[in-house]
């Protein structure tokens, strides 16, 4: 029998001149991204793939099948569910329930204002406090929030960016009062300030100083923190945003690269702090994309980290990442359905090689979610970990003939989108022409536009619906007292505390912002003082002044 490439294309071509006589569904055969699929691959798809150069290995360059030798033989993925609401108390309260039953790290959900460096008494935090996540306004909330959890044992995922110095601060010096530490801690902060400009808009200064706080943790970290990870590059927010798969992985890894210019610029040697970051992934509906995406990523990382880079600590060319199941995929119609799509994005989460995972619960389109609904999405993980059996080989998609060529696909997209991204003069400068806003933009509007002409069906959306549906899960309800609450605890600690140490604390930290000095220090002195996240923020903002953003049609 001859196998060769060209018998191959030769009988492909008559395999689809026959095929074309058969009758086809009326469907669009594109990825969720809009990717045209064909409806065979064949060796001939993958002719120009090299197996040692392209695919590899696990835990070899280009650690395209991933980053550890033996992967989940080895070490399960870290089951990392997002979590945190109201109170300290409340919060507090639900990480001890999730580390009862099977939790293996802590991932910290802040609300609004803590998110933009505002305290609970902020007059702009009115309404806001404890909805979308935990309310954290000084030393005295992060003490309550982590009260009876080792931190020397577990991990710990924050979300903050702008003020995400802060929160370390806080963070570190709890860990202190518990006899933990800064060495001994490990965990991540998510501090990617560059994705807030592109995608999700919680930003408080301008880009360079943003940057500036940025590499001042990086330094803090390599020295102080070696096993904690100071930044996690998310295309999570891009891809919520309404970015393309492809986007989300050019974009992301554009932000990567910036960060480590950055962290040279500063003066840092990257085979000491490139170690140290982190990247954090969606994991969408289209199977495939995503497997290929996060396959993509991984060998895109290890080729510019040596190549361009010259980095030659082998890992500074390992890209490590978590990975969240699509928020925006959730529906508010026929809810129960979301358990299954987050059932199947976590799958191709684990076959991509996440090293953590977080799981959507089913409710998370009306509300935060529900002790029985983040329940459910643990167990997700848990029956994917040890009754699938996806956990016995490692990348066993490797060697399809769809997947490669869809890895090989979404890698060249992203080399195409560096050349834009170049000459636009760089992230910051592409940010500031719109760029990246305008391309997620298009994006999103050209998905819309298939859901509405029906060409990309929503279960129970635009299609498969249900008259007059009556919504019966139960939803997680914030009540007012939660602010109150907290603007008397912030009360109780101004009251409390040395109004001298507290300002001679914020006179330390803008002195170093206007010197250049490395800022994590007076944050820690300030926090320890218990002068509040606001506080801080507002000192410099008078240094480094406030973001706008310009407008983009």
């Amino acid at each position: 029998m001859n196998n060769s490439i060209d018998e191959i294309k030769k009988r492909k071509a008559e395999w689809e001149k026959e095929a074309a006589t058969r009758e086809t569904r009326p469907a669009k055969f594109t990825t969720v991204s809009g990717e045209p699929i064909d409806a065979l691959y064949t060796p001939d798809d993958i002719e120009n793939l090299d197996f040692r150069n392209d695919i590899g290995f696990p835990g070899e360059f280009p650690y395209t099948r991933g980053i550890h030798q033996t992967m989940y033989r080895g070490r399960l993925w870290t089951m990392r569910q997002f979590a945190g609401f109201g109170t300290p108390e409340d919060s507090n309260k639900r990480y001890h329930y999730l580390l009862e039953n099977g939790q293996t790290g802590l991932s910290v959900a802040f609300d609004l204002p803590t998110l933009m460096g505002r305290d609970a008494d902020d007059p702009l935090s009115e309404g806001e406090v404890g909805l979308c996540g935990v309310s954290v306004s000084s030393l005295a909330d992060m003490e309550v929030l982590f009260d009876g959890i080792p931190l020397d044992k577990v991990s710990t995922s924050m979300t903050i960016n702008a003020p995400a110095a802060m929160l370390l601060a806080f963070y570190i010096v709890v860990a202190e009062k518990q006899g933990v530490m800064a060495p001994q801690l490990r965990g991540t902060i998510q501090n990617d300030i560059l994705k807030e400009y592109i995608a999700q808009k919680e930003w408080i200064y301008p880009p360079n100083p943003s940057m500036r706080i940025i590499t001042d943790m990086f330094a803090y970290a390599v020295k102080e923190m070696p096993k904690w990870n100071p930044i996690s590059i998310s295309g999570y927010h891009i891809r919520e945003a309404g970015s393309t798969a492809a986007q989300e992985l050019a974009f992301t890894l554009a932000n990567g690269f910036a960060y480590v210019e950055a962290g040279i610029a500063a003066g840092l040697d990257l085979n000491e702090f490139v170690p140290q970051l982190s990247f954090f992934f969606n994991s969408h509906l289209d199977f495939f994309e995503e497997i290929a995406k996060f396959r993509a990523a991984r060998r895109i990382w290890a080729r510019r980290m040596r190549d361009k880079y010259g980095a030659k600590n082998p890992r500074t060319w390992t890209l490590r990442f978590h990975t969240q199941t699509a928020g925006c995929s959730l529906t508010a119609q026929q809810p129960e359905n979301n358990i299954v799509r987050t059932a199947y994005q976590a799958l191709a989460a684990v076959l991509g090689g996440t090293q953590s995972l977080h799981t959507n619960s089913m409710d998370e389109t009306l509300a935060l979610p529900s002790e029985k609904a983040v329940t459910i999405a643990l167990r997700t993980q848990q029956i994917l970990a040890h009754e699938t059996g996806v956990a016995n080989t490692i990348d066993p998609l490797a060697g399809s003939y769809f997947i490669e060529n869809l890895t090989n696909r979404m890698e060249r997209e992203a080399e195409r989108y560096f050349e834009k991204i170049d000459s636009l003069g760089g992230v910051i400068a592409a940010i500031e022409q719109g760029f990246f806003q305008r391309e997620i933009a298009d994006a999103a509007y050209r998905y819309q536009q298939e859901l509405d002409r029906r060409e990309k069906i929503i279960v129970g959306v635009n299609e498969y619906v249900q008259e007059n549906e009556q919504i019966s899960i139960p939803i997680l309800e914030i009540p007012k007292e939660v602010e109150i609450k907290q603007r008397q605890r912030i009360e109780e600690v101004r009251a409390h505390r040395s109004e001298v140490e507290a300002e001679n604390s914020l006179s330390e930290l803008k002195r170093a912002a206007e010197d250049g000095s490395n800022l994590m220090p007076k944050l820690l002195q300030a926090t320890r003082v218990y002068v509040t996240l606001g506080e801080m923020c507002n000192t410099l903002k008078e240094v480094f002044g406030v973001y706008e953003e310009p407008v983009v049609f």
